[in-house]
């Protein structure tokens, strides 16, 4: 087993309240079946999918004081080490709107914490003292109100000179910054519209992404993954490009589906997987957060026979 560490850091966490519905019907008066709020964010979701594969993870990000309950309370019972900076106010809540019936999931995300460049340094010195060489770093998630677009670049161009490997799983600007940057993520996951925003054209087909995909290479980017939803995600590094998908899943909730994938990128970079190996975890991650409530996983042995079921297209 590689002793790398790996860190998580999530700039705009959120408590994630879903609410469980039969059927959502807009407009009308909505009997709820159940809620449930869980601590979340992406690189929260991240780090406590790892927890639950047996991979440790610490939580580096910004956490509003006044609601930090829930993340605490998550951390201590999955052990992972909170380096967390507090600020003032409280963490974002986001809304999930849960329809059973047709397995859709809408989120109504509420405004959260306002942040300074101050707390991004104290931020970015706190990871200078703890991720070393070797170590693995996945920057995950949007930017809170009031710091600039490169500060995930800022971050991953830190990280990269301490010798990390850095995955990115961000959105727009954000993301944007940090491919024109001088020090790119080793690895990206965005979704299929996440990278129509980058590339600012349509990406209808699997030959449209994985050429866009191949620009990425080509800039240096050493992994893209595009995850596809029910398609599952498309891979590719150096010459290898590989469709990966398992058959269509029940969901319970597909709230932390892309973060369960992303934790599969990271397993698989901790245990030096092979690309067809990366591939099965990435969609067995995603597949198996589907049956959860909140950013879970079940049991390992459960994922293993979800990974081995994944079929794996290659394609040119």
């Amino acid at each position: 087993m590689n002793p790398s560490a790996l860190h998580t850091v999530t700039l705009n966490p959120a408590l994630d309240q879903t609410v469980t519905l039969a059927r959502l019907r807009p407009g009308e008066v909505n009997l709820a079946e159940a809620v449930a709020a869980n601590a979340g964010g992406k690189g929260v979701n991240v780090a406590s999918c790892l927890a639950d594969w047996g991979v440790p993870s610490s939580a580096h990000g910004l956490l509003g004081r006044d609601n930090a309950a829930a993340f605490e309370a998550l951390f201590a019972a999955k052990s992972i080490p909170d380096r967390m900076l507090r600020l003032s106010g409280a963490t974002r809540v986001n809304i999930k709107l849960a329809d059973r019936e047709s397995g859709d999931t809408t989120d109504i995300n509420l405004p959260g914490l306002s942040a300074a460049p101050a707390d991004l340094e104290a931020l970015a010195a706190r990871l200078a003292a703890e991720a070393k060489a070797g170590d693995g770093a996945a920057l995950a998630g949007s930017l809170p109100r009031g710091l600039p677009d490169d500060s995930w670049a800022r971050l991953c161009r830190q990280l990269k000179q301490q010798g990390a490997w850095v995955l990115l799983d961000s959105s727009g600007p954000a993301l944007a910054a940090a491919l024109a940057g001088d020090a790119l993520p080793d690895a990206i996951k965005p979704n299929r519209h996440e990278l129509e925003q980058w590339a600012g054209r349509p990406l209808d087909s699997l030959d449209a992404l994985i050429a866009c995909g191949r620009e990425l290479l080509a800039r240096g980017v050493g992994l893209v993954t595009v995850s596809l939803g029910s398609e599952g995600a498309l891979l590719l590094e150096g010459n290898s490009v590989l469709l990966a998908s398992l058959p269509p899943q029940r969901p319970l909730s597909s709230v932390g589906a892309g973060d369960a994938l992303v934790a599969g990128l990271c397993a698989a970079w901790r245990e030096q997987a092979d690309p067809e190996r990366r591939a099965r975890l990435a969609v067995a991650f995603a597949a198996a957060k589907l049956r959860r409530i909140g950013p879970h996983l079940p049991a390992r042995a459960e994922i293993e026979t979800l990974a081995a079921q994944a079929s794996l297209r290659r394609l040119p």
